[in-house]
């Protein structure tokens, strides 16, 4: 069988894009054995539900530099291909950039294809593949549907308040006025809601970032709040493919001092938006 391999620049197509390429690539060889889309954490978070069901598996780039996220896809792509052997590799992306990878996975002996979206591809990106195919981008159709909130019914307490207004009134038709006690404890439920209405309510605590996020599944340990051995965190990270072999975690915990705090003596760190016990 012949062996493929995927990889998706999804900073660089759209969403309906990789599902088109996905289903293309499927159609033409049977099988797709390694499907890795890179993206920021961002688009991870944004695009989770579709790559868990086109069975990619994200490869998160939380480095802000330029073009860092094609740099990722290139060296992984030659890691790859040295490891896995794939007779043909398909690279979804409308870049032009990544002409040199291609020249050196076809000298690996790969067939290279491409898979770009329309109005986004220039012809110089096109030659440079074995084969080339351009898909349109149908953003109206794959767009979320709407949430539709459902028109407010009467509770049963609201029903009764209205049906003892409306007694109200009819009792008023043949009362000239309420009796004082009654009068008294109407007042003062009305002074009791405005009490409560103006009270300061608890602040909210914000949800973490999408970068925050992933560390947190990497390292759940970071959660409760308290302490954690900052070796022990970056094991977690390079695990989960967040953290290169030799990469830092300081230099990357500096890109999120509002969210972490890092203790040097000894080396640990905290998240600091756990939420207060």
């Amino acid at each position: 069988m012949t062996r493929v391999m995927l990889l998706i620049d999804a900073d660089n197509v759209s969403a309906d894009v990789i599902e088109q390429a996905v289903q293309r690539t499927m159609d033409e060889y049977g099988a797709i054995h390694v499907r890795r889309a890179y993206c920021n954490a961002e688009m991870a978070v944004n695009r989770q539900a579709l790559f868990k069901r086109l069975s990619v598996r994200p490869m998160v780039n939380l480095s802000t530099g330029k073009n860092s996220t094609d740099i990722a896809l290139a060296v992984d792509a030659i890691d790859l291909v040295i490891d896995e052997r794939p007779d043909v590799v398909v690279l979804v992306s409308s870049d032009s950039d990544f002409a040199p990878l291609v020249i050196r996975l076809r000298e690996k002996g790969c067939r290279v294809c491409g898979i770009g979206q329309q109005g986004k591809t220039g012809e110089e990106t096109v030659g440079i593949y074995d084969t080339f195919m351009d898909l349109a981008h149908h953003g109206a159709g794959y767009a979320a549907p709407a949430v539709r909130t459902a028109p407010a019914k009467k509770t049963a307490s609201a029903k009764s308040a209205g049906t003892k207004t409306s007694r109200a009134k009819s009792a008023g038709t043949t009362t000239a006025a309420a009796p004082a006690p009654a009068a008294k404890k109407a007042a003062a439920k009305k002074t009791a809601r405005k009490t409560a209405a103006k009270a300061p309510t608890a602040p909210q605590p914000q949800p973490p970032s999408e970068a925050a996020e992933f560390i947190l599944q990497a390292a759940p340990a970071l959660r409760g709040g308290k302490d954690v051995p900052l070796n022990d965190v970056a094991k977690a990270l390079r695990t989960a493919g967040l953290l290169g072999k030799h990469g830092s975690s300081l230099k990357l915990f500096d890109k999120l001092t509002g969210e972490f705090a890092v203790m040097q003596h000894p080396d640990r760190i905290r998240w600091t938006g756990a939420p207060a016990p």
